[in-house]
C-alpha cells in the first residue's frame, strides 16, 4: 500500500490459545525516496516494538524488484491477553497509511479428549512432501453434513475433542439469525468512518410504504434544528438511507432502525485519523546567548505533540518552553548554551520532523567606530565607540601606552557605549588612541589632531598716553600659500578615503596678504570660488553648488579666517575624484591637489549554482562580486535553507576566501538553497540571488559479485547482486559495458539502464577475450564500476548433461484422486539438451500430462490427477551422443472400496465373532486398517467398536442380553475410510437366560411448578459511564417466560441491554448507563401455572468538576 490516509476497516479474527499467528503487512515504495516506517500497535498508543522477545517476533524483507516491503508479526503461543484491538501504521516522511484489526481467543476447552496413541505407534509409510492445501472451513462442513458424518468429518480433519466440538456446532445453530419479514436487508454488525468523514447506514424493506424510525443510543432521532445539518432521511422506494455527515466522536454511538415491532441494530466506530506534521522542522543556527524557536505545524488543532533531543525526551521546565496556537506548535529555548546543541525530534501519532541545532559562540560585534578628531586648544575631545555587548569591558591607549583617568582626563562605560573624554586639550593630548576590549582579539584606533593659533595677540594694553603721530600705511602684500596637513585621514600623501555613506570635512590652512580667493575644482569643473578672508553663506554655498552639483547642499565649501573646509555630506561613489585647490591674491599664485577615494561594500557575488551533490553534502560555487567596494573582497558567507522555509541558516562565521565551497550536514532526499554574502574591509554585501533548488543524494555504492552466469557463441550472460549502499535516491537501473581485453575503450551493451541484476550481452566477437563492468545509475548520477576481474572467453562451453532430481522424487511420489501433481526436475547441459519424457516404456501422452522445458528444467504438470496417470515415467536428457536419464514412480491413489462377506461366524455369552475378506478394490495403495461398529437392532444407533484393526477378523464383546446387533466394517488406507461399509450378512443374538425381571409400571412423578423467585434483585449504585449488571435467580416447570420492565415499561430488544438466561440464572447487562438509566427495575416470571416479580432500585452517580476543586455528587435519576 502507497502511504496515504485511507478508510481503516475492521477485521475480528478469531484464534485458539495456545496457537502461533502470523500477520503479514506489504507496503508499496515505488514512489517513496527512502525507506517507510513500520509500527505495530495495540490498543490506543502501546507500541509492540518494544515487547520484542520470545512471545512476540518481528521479521522484515525487501523485493528490490517489486520494490515491496513486507512485515511480519508473529505471535507465539496466543494467550487470553492477547485478544484486543491491533494497528499497524506506516509512515514516509509527511505521509502516513495505517489497518486496524481485532483479535479474539477462545478457549480450547476443559474436556478436551484423548489422543488415541496406538494408532500413531503403528507402522506407517513415511509421508511425501505434499502440495500445500486449499483451506477449508470445517465449521460450515459440519453445520450442512448429517449427524452420522460427524465422526467421519472430525477424523478426516484431525480434531480429537469430538465432546467439544459437538458443543460448540450445538451453540453455532442456536445463534443463526432469524429470517425477518419486514427487511429484505439489514444494517450490517458495524460500521467504521473516519473522523469528519461521511457515512450511509442503509436498509431494504418487504414493504415500500412502511414506516420507519431511526434511534442513536435508543432516543430517537427527530428532524430538528439540532440534527437537520447532521442526519439526513432518504427514502428511494424500499431503500431507506441514514446519513451523517462530518462524523465526530459524539457520533460513535449505537444505532437502529426500527419498522413497526422489527428492529434492525449496528453500532458506529468513528476513527481518529494520524496527526501528521505539514509543516516540517527547519534547522536553526545561532550564536551563545540568543532565543531559538523550533515552529511545527500539524494537521489537527486539538493534537498533542512531542518532543525530544537526541532521543529524550523533553518537559517544561526552566530551559524549555512550550507553546501552542492552533495547529502550530513551538520549542523555545530563552538563552542558547552550547550544550543546547544536538538534533531535535518532535513526533505526533502519524508522523515525525527532525532538525539540527548549531550554537557558535557569540562575536563582538562594532556598532560604531572611533573618529579622528583635529581640535584647537583648551577644545574637548571625546572619543566614542558601541560594541554589541553591555557586559565587555575594556582599556584605552594612547601611543601604546594605556591612559589613566585624572581631573581632565575621564573614561565612562554606559551599556553599549564607551567614552574617553579629554577636557582643555593641549599640544601633548595629540596622538594615536586605542580602543581594547578585553577577551577579544579586537582594537579601535583613531588619531587626535592638534590645531595651534596663528593669530597676532596683543602684549601691551593702553595704559600709557601716546603722542598722537601721523603715518601713511602701505599695505603689506605676502603671496598666497597652502598649507595641507597630511596626517589625519589622509592614507597618503594627498589622498583622503572615505567609507561610502559618511560625512568627509577637510581643513585647508591658507596664508597669504591680502587674503586670497580659494577655488576649489574636481577635475575641469569649478566646485567654489571664494575669499579667504570673507566668510560664506551657506545658503549661498547650497545654492551656488547647485550649479555645478546634482545633489543640492550636499557638497560644499565653507572659508573662514585663514581656513578653507571642504566637506561632503553622505559621500557616494560619484564623489570619488582628483580635486584642485586654487589660492590668487595680487601677490600670486598657489595649488594643490587632493585625491579623494570613495570605499563601500561589495555588491553581492554572482551566478550562485550547485555543482555537486553527495549524501549528505553539497558542492557550491559563485562569481565574485563585480564590484569590490574599492576595498579588496576577504572573502564570504555562506547561508542555505530548505525549500518552502523563510528561515536561513548561517554555514560560517569565519570568513571563507575562496569561491567555491563544500555545504555538510545536510539531510538526504530534502530539497535545499544557498546564497552568499561577500566580505571586504567596510562591511559586508547585500545577499546573492538564491541558487537553484538542488537535493543531496548520492550516488550508489558499487554493484557486488559480478559473475558469468552462461558463455555460448557471441553471448556473455552476466548477474550481480544490488549495492550495499543505495540511499536515498535509489536504484533506476544498471549499465554494462564491455571491452576486449587489452583495449581502453568500453562499449555501453544496453541503451537503457536495466532493472533486473541480470543481463545478456550479445553480438560479442567468438574467440575474443572480453572484460566486463556494471555501473549502478540512480538520480545522482553513475556508481563506481564493478569489474570482472578475469577476462572471458567467448565460446560455446560443451557441458555433459546431468539431471538434478529433487530428494522427494527418489522414492515413490503419492498423491490423491483430484490433486494437482506439479513436478520441477532440474539439469544442466550445453548447449542447451534434448529432454524427453516416457511412461512405462512408452512415449508419453501430452492429452493426460502437460511437459514444459526450459534451459534449466523441465516441468510435469496434472491439473486433476487420476489413477490412470499412476507409472513409472522415465525423463532423459541429451546433448549429441551424451545422454543422462533418470525413473521416478507416481502413484495416484483413492479411498478404498468396502469390504466383503462380512459374516457373524460365532455367538457366545456376551461375544460375536466377526470375520470379512479385503475390499475388491483397495484405492491403489496398501489396506492399514479396519473399523468396526455395532448397531441395536431396536434403537438402529451406530457405535464404535474398534479402530485401526489390521486382521480381517475380530471378537466384539460386551454386548447387551437380550439384544441382537448388526455389524458394519469399514476399509482404511493411506488416504481414509471408505466411503461405504460392508455389512454383516447374519446377526448376532444375545438369548436371555432362565431369569425373567418382571417390570413394575413406571409412574413418572408431576414436576410441573409455578415460577418462585430464589434470589431475588438487590438494590444498586453505579457511576455514569461504566456498565452495570443486575440478577437474580428463578425456578418453575415448564421454563418461565422471562420479561424485564423499568418504571413498569417493558425494556423490549434495546441494544442498550443484554439479557442472559443460564439455568435459571437470570442476568441485565446495562451498557454503559447513564443519569436517564436510574429508576425501579422489574422481573417477571410467566408460566401457565402463575408469575412471580422482583424488583430493585437502580442509582446513576455522576462526576461533577468544580472551578477550584474536584468534588464529587451524587446524581440520582429515579
Amino acid at each position: 500500500r502507497k502511504p496515504y490516509y485511507s478508510a481503516v476497516f475492521i477485521h475480528i479474527i478469531l484464534f485458539v490459545t495456545g496457537k502461533n499467528v502470523t500477520f503479514v503487512a506489504k507496503v508499496d515504495s515505488s514512489q517513496m525516496l527512502r525507506k517507510p516506517t513500520m509500527k505495530w500497535l495495540k490498543g490506543k498508543w502501546m507500541d509492540l516494538g518494544s515487547k520484542a522477545g520470545k512471545h512476540l517476533q518481528f521479521k522484515e524483507s525487501y523485493d528490490r524488484n517489486t520494490k515491496i516491503y513486507t512485515y511480519e508479526l508473529t505471535i507465539v503461543k496466543v494467550v487470553d491477553g492477547d485478544a484486543g484491538g491491533y494497528r499497524c501504521e506506516v509512515t514516509s516522511k509527511d505521509k502516513c497509511d495505517s489497518c486496524t484489526f481485532d483479535i479474539s481467543v477462545e478457549d480450547a476447552g476443559e474436556d478436551a479428549g484423548e489422543l488415541d496413541f496406538s494408532g500413531l505407534l503403528k507402522k506407517r509409510e513415511r509421508k511425501q512432501k505434499e502440495e500445500p492445501e486449499i483451506d477449508v472451513d470445517v465449521w460450515e462442513i459440519l453445520k450442512n453434513a448429517k449427524p452420522c458424518d460427524y465422526e467421519k468429518i472430525a477424523f478426516q480433519y484431525g480434531i480429537t475433542d469430538l465432546r467439544g466440538l459437538l458443543k460448540r456446532l450445538k451453540k453455532m445453530k442456536k445463534v443463526e439469525p432469524k429470517k425477518s419479514d419486514a427487511f429484505l436487508k439489514k444494517l450490517g454488525p458495524a460500521y467504521s468512518v473516519e473522523k469528519g468523514k461521511k457515512i450511509h447506514l442503509n436498509v431494504e424493506l418487504s414493504d415500500p410504504n412502511a414506516q420507519v424510525r431511526w434511534l442513536r443510543n435508543g432516543q430517537e432521532i427527530k428532524p430538528s434544528a439540532k440534527y437537520d445539518p447532521l442526519f439526513l432521511h432518504i427514502s428511494v422506494g424500499g431503500i431507506r438511507k441514514l446519513t451523517i455527515n462530518k462524523c465526530t466522536l459524539a457520533d460513535d454511538a449505537a444505532y437502529e432502525c426500527v419498522v413497526g415491532e422489527e428492529k434492525s441494530f449496528t453500532e458506529v466506530f468513528v476513527q481518529e485519523p494520524p496527526v501528521t506534521i505539514t509543516k516540517m522542522l527547519d534547522d536553526i543556527h545561532v550564536v551563545v546567548g540568543e532565543k531559538v524557536e523550533f515552529e511545527v505545524e500539524v494537521s489537527d488543532e486539538g493534537a498533542n505533540v512531542k518532543w525530544m533531543k537526541d532521543g529524550v525526551e523533553l518537559s517544561r521546565d526552566g530551559k524549555y518552553r512550550f507553546k501552542k496556537d492552533g495547529t502550530k506548535h513551538w520549542l523555545i529555548i530563552n538563552e542558547a548554551t552550547a550544550e543546547d546543541i544536538g538534533t531535535y525530534y518532535v513526533y505526533t501519532s502519524g508522523g515525525e520532523s527532525k532538525a539540527e541545532l548549531e550554537v557558535e559562540e557569540k562575536e563582538l560585534e562594532v556598532l560604531q567606530s572611533i573618529a579622528d578628531l583635529t581640535l584647537k586648544a583648551a577644545e574637548q575631545a571625546v572619543f566614542k565607540c558601541e560594541v554589541s555587548d553591555e557586559k565587555v569591558t575594556g582599556k584605552w591607549f594612547k601611543d601604546g601606552v594605556e591612559v589613566t583617568p585624572s581631573n581632565r582626563i575621564k573614561m565612562t562605560h554606559i551599556g553599549r557605549t564607551h567614552k574617553l573624554v579629554i577636557d582643555d586639550v593641549k599640544p601633548e593630548d595629540a596622538g594615536d588612541y586605542t580602543f581594547v576590549p578585553d577577551g577579544y582579539a579586537l582594537s579601535l584606533s583613531a588619531k587626535l589632531n592638534f590645531l595651534g593659533k596663528r593669530e597676532n595677540q596683543s602684549f601691551f594694553k593702553s595704559k600709557f598716553k601716546f603722542q598722537q603721530i601721523k603715518i601713511d600705511y602701505v599695505p603689506r602684500q605676502e603671496p598666497p600659500k597652502i598649507h595641507l596637513d597630511t596626517t589625519g585621514s589622509f592614507v597618503n600623501k594627498n589622498t583622503i578615503i572615505v567609507v561610502a555613506g559618511n560625512k568627509l570635512r577637510f581643513d585647508v590652512d591658507i596664508t597669504g596678504e591680502p587674503p586670497p580667493t580659494v577655488c576649489w575644482k574636481k577635475g575641469d569643473t569649478l566646485t567654489q570660488k571664494d575669499h579667504a578672508g570673507e566668510p560664506s553663506d551657506s545658503d549661498f554655498a547650497g545654492e551656488h553648488l547647485d550649479q555645478h552639483k546634482t545633489t543640492e547642499g550636499r557638497v560644499r565649501v565653507e572659508t573662514r579666517k585663514n581656513l578653507s573646509y571642504f566637506v561632503i555630506e553622505g559621500a557616494e561613489r560619484s564623489d570619488e575624484g582628483l580635486y584642485h585647490i586654487t589660492v590668487t591674491n595680487p601677490a600670486g599664485e598657489d595649488k594643490a591637489d587632493v585625491m579623494v577615494k570613495i570605499v563601500d561594500v561589495p555588491d553581492p557575488p554572482e551566478n550562485v549554482k550547485c555543482t555537486a551533490v553527495g549524501e549528505d553534502s553539497a558542492s557550491i560555487q559563485w562569481d565574485p562580486p563585480k564590484f569590490d567596494g574599492g576595498v579588496p573582497v576577504k572573502g564570504y558567507l555562506m547561508e542555505r535553507k530548505k525549500k518552502g522555509s523563510s528561515r536561513w541558516t548561517r554555514l560560517n562565521f569565519d570568513i571563507y576566501e575562496s569561491t567555491t565551497y563544500e555545504a555538510k550536514k545536510m539531510i538526504e532526499g530534502v530539497l535545499y538553497e544557498m546564497r552568499v554574502f561577500a566580505v571586504n574591509g567596510i562591511g559586508i554585501s547585500q545577499p546573492s540571488a538564491s541558487s537553484k533548488p538542488f537535493m543531496p543524494i548520492a550516488p550508489t555504492s558499487e554493484p557486488t559479485r559480478l559473475t558469468v552466469e552462461d558463455v555460448t557463441d557471441g553471448t556473455c550472460a552476466l548477474k550481480w547482486l544490488p549495492p550495499e549502499r543505495i540511499g536515498a535516491g535509489g536504484i533506476d537501473g544498471y549499465i554494462i559495458e564491455y571491452c576486449v581485453e587489452g583495449a581502453t575503450e568500453w562499449v555501453q551493451a544496453n541503451e537503457t539502464p536495466v532493472e533486473k541484476n541480470s543481463y545478456r550481452v550479445r553480438g560479442l566477437p567468438v574467440g575474443e577475450k572480453m572484460l566486463f563492468r556494471v555501473t549502478a545509475v540512480n538520480i545522482a548520477g553513475r556508481s563506481p564500476p564493478a569489474v570482472m576481474a578475469q577476462a572471458v572467453t567467448i565460446r560455446e562451453i560443451v557441458e555433459r548433461p546431468k539431471i538434478r532430481l529433487p530428494r522427494q522424487l527418489r522414492t515413490k511420489y503419492i498423491k490423491r484422486v483430484g490433486e494437482k501433481v506439479n513436478l520441477v526436475i532440474p539439469f544442466q547441459g550445453k548447449p542447451r539438451p534434448v529432454v524427453t519424457w516416457l511412461k512405462d516404456g512408452a512415449p508419453l501422452d501430452t492429452k493426460l500430462v502437460n511437459i514444459r522445458t526450459s534451459d534449466v528444467d523441465t516441468i510435469l504438470f496434472i491439473r486433476q490427477a487420476a489413477r490412470e496417470h499412476s507409472g513409472q515415467y522415465t525423463l532423459s536428457v541429451q546433448i549429441e551422443n551424451m545422454e543422462d536419464k533418470v525413473t521416478l514412480e507416481i502413484q495416484i491413489v483413492d479411498k478404498p472400496g468396502p469390504p466383503i462377506a462380512a459374516t457373524v461366524t460365532d455367538v457366545w455369552g456376551f461375544n460375536a465373532a466377526l470375520e470379512w475378506k479385503p475390499p475388491k478394490d483397495n484405492g491403489n495403495c496398501e489396506i492399514t486398517g479396519y473399523t468396526i461398529q455395532k448397531a441395536d437392532l431396536k434403537t438402529k444407533e451406530w457405535f464404535m467398536v474398534l479402530e485401526h484393526n489390521r486382521r480381517p477378523s475380530c471378537t466384539v464383546s460386551d454386548l447387551v442380553m437380550g439384544n441382537e446387533y448388526t455389524f458394519r466394517v469399514f476399509s482404511e488406507n493411506i488416504c481414509g475410510m471408505s466411503d461405504d461399509a460392508g455389512i454383516s450378512k447374519n446377526t448376532a443374538a444375545i438369548t436371555k437366560t432362565g431369569l425373567k425381571q418382571k417390570q413394575q409400571p413406571y409412574k413418572e412423578k408431576d414436576m410441573c411448578s409455578s415460577p418462585k423467585f430464589i434470589t431475588p434483585l438487590v438494590d444498586r449504585s453505579v457511576i455514569a459511564g461504566y456498565s452495570a449488571a443486575i440478577s437474580c435467580a428463578v425456578r418453575g416447570h415448564p421454563k418461565p417466560k422471562i420479561i424485564w420492565m423499568k418504571n413498569k415499561m417493558i425494556i423490549g430488544e434495546n441494544p442498550k441491554y443484554l439479557m442472559q438466561n443460564n439455568q435459571g440464572v437470570l442476568t441485565l447487562n446495562i451498557r454503559k448507563p447513564s443519569l436517564f438509566d436510574g429508576g425501579k427495575y422489574t422481573c417477571r416470571a410467566i408460566n401457565d401455572l402463575g408469575q412471580d416479580e422482583v424488583e430493585c432500585k437502580l442509582e446513576v452517580r455522576g462526576m461533577v468538576k468544580n472551578l477550584h476543586h474536584l468534588q464529587c455528587v451524587t446524581l440520582t435519576m429515579t
